[in-house]
This record gives structure tokens, sequence and C-alpha cells, in this order.
């Protein structure tokens, strides 16, 4: 007789008022968690949100060995990529964004009156952002 499974602990549900609170809230960051699966006996992989103000951009950077990938729930963003920056692409809801390990990126919300929001998913539960001192290009070649 095959052995009885107890799935009640197997689907965690994070409702969007708990994100909102904690990315607006008096700590918030524009980046809340809804995954993190470290001591949870989960696989080594984050899941997030991350919210760009109209005409902000992040910094250059990049996640080390790890991976990440963005959805674009809401928005238009313009991602640049490269040593120096040198490669972009527009990016608006619906759109799929993945980073290699080590690539040097940045996003930019492209709008002035709206907000950009991603739904993030990356390879690990570290943490890791390399900020970079970096000199952009001028003029990025447009990609895809």
């Amino acid at each position: 007789m095959p052995e009885t499974v107890a799935w009640r602990e197997g689907v965690t549900v994070v409702r969007a008022e708990s994100l909102d609170r904690a990315m607006r809230g008096p700590s918030g960051t524009g980046r809340a968690t809804a995954f993190d699966f470290a001591g949870t006996g989960g696989r080594a992989t984050w899941v997030g949100t991350v919210t760009l103000p109209p005409n902000a951009k992040t910094g250059a950077h990049h996640h080390g060995r790890h991976e990440v990938a963005i959805y674009v729930v809401k928005g238009r963003s313009e991602i640049r990529w490269g040593a120096r920056l040198e490669f972009a692409a527009e990016v608006g809801a619906g759109d799929f964004v993945y980073f290699a390990p080590f690539v040097p990126h940045q996003e930019f919300n492209v709008d002035a009156r709206e907000t950009v929001d991603f739904v993030v998913v990356r390879s690990d539960n570290e943490k890791i952002v390399v900020n970079l001192d970096v000199m952009p290009v001028e003029r990025p070649e447009t990609v895809c």
C-alpha cells in the first residue's frame, strides 16, 4: 500500500498586501521578498518584487555566480548591460529578461509618471549584489 503524503505544508501563499507593506513601509526599499527558501528545506531560490519609481534607475551591478530572471508586470524599463552598459533593450509589461551570471546590468524606469514593477527570480538566497563603478557609454547599442 503506498504511503500517504501530507501535502498541507506543500504550498505557500504570499498575499499582495504583505508585499505592499514591506515595499512601502517605514523601511521599504522598493523590494520585497515573496519566497526565501533558506532554512525551509526548499531549493536555493529567491522570488520577490522590485518597484522602480518614475525616472529612477538602479546603479550598475551584477549578482555574482547567480542567474536572475525578471518579469515586467507593469510599466516600461530600459535594461542596460555590458562592461560599460553599452547594450540596451526597452522592455514592457509581459516581457521577461534573463541575466547570466556576472553580467553587469542596470534597470531604468523610462516613464516620468508611472512606476515599473518587476517579479524577480534569483538562483540564490545569498542576496549577492556587487555594485560596480562604471562609466557608461553615452549611447548604448539597442538590442532586440
